[in-house]
């Protein structure tokens, strides 16, 4: 053994690359079976195909679909607090300030934050179809707060520094903490955008059609996408987890089969 050609290090490469490439395996076909779940779901957009196949349907609901639309209040929108003329149905506004304190024992400043406050209104709106003329067909979205998904769009942001004056610096300093910077910021679910929407959609009075969290268990979402983009972003996520299988485990094996050939190499000239 003393004159072992192989190094350890590269050993514990070529079992750490096909380490990897087994979980990269088992996220590829995980996100598989979600890939194949989703396609599995049936799309409708709000119009009178959608109200026909609610008719036609036990207790006049789908238990899981997906609906497609445009966002459009049902009465007056949300007008943004810090960008002119954006309107929207979902408003999300956040402050929270940095603040920096002396640690005494490692003798550093650490930030830290505090004072974060966050307001979140909404206002009813429905899902419309894109392009149509006269929106006398729509989907009302039940609850969307309780819905999962990172549907806001971020419009404003900024990060206001804190001014220190001369006094300040040094009452703060004695006190072992100082203020850094408040930051603000605004998320929007735009009027006019495209969202999608997996739920549960029933039919109610013969005309009102309204998207909720289903019944039996499974998730409320809200994408803000068409269903088109959402899935390939999916088939993205796949096509990544499968590229790192490929990548990481030919690297494990390439590196192997230097080692083996590097083996029979030795060997041989051990016997010549």
């Amino acid at each position: 053994m003393g004159d072992f050609p192989v190094n350890p290090l590269v050993v514990i490469g070529v079992g750490t690359s096909f380490a990897f490439s087994g979980v990269f395996y088992h996220l590829y076909q995980e996100k598989k079976k979600e890939l194949k779940k989703l396609k599995e779901i049936p799309v409708f957009k709000p119009d009178r195909h959608l109200i026909q196949i609610l008719k036609a349907s036990p207790h006049k609901r789908l238990q899981y679909v997906a609906v497609e639309g445009l966002v459009q209040a049902d009465g007056e929108p949300l007008a943004s607090q810090f960008v002119p003329r954006s309107f929207g149905v979902i408003q999300k506004i956040s402050v929270e300030e940095t603040w920096k304190y002396w640690n005494s024992l490692s003798r550093t400043w650490n930030s830290r934050t505090m004072n974060k406050k966050e307001t979140n209104n909404s206002v009813p709106f429905s899902l419309v179809s894109p392009g149509a003329y006269i929106n006398d067909l729509f989907v009302k979205v039940q609850n969307p707060l309780e819905a999962s998904g990172c549907y806001l769009e971020r419009v404003y942001h900024r990060v206001r520094r804190a001014e220190e004056g001369l006094v300040d610096v040094v009452v703060q300093g004695l006190g072992g903490e100082k203020p850094v910077a408040m930051v603000e910021s605004e998320e929007l679910l735009r009027v006019g955008s495209t969202l999608t929407g997996f739920g549960e959609v029933v039919l109610e009075g013969g005309q009102v059609m309204r998207l909720q969290a289903p019944q039996d268990g499974r998730k409320f979402i809200l994408v803000p996408s068409d269903y088109r983009s959402f899935i390939d972003r999916h088939e993205s996520s796949a096509n990544m987890w499968k590229t790192l299988t490929v990548v990481t485990g030919l690297s494990g094996a390439t590196i192997l089969a230097k080692i083996i050939y590097g083996l029979v190499g030795n060997q041989d000239d051990r016997s010549k």
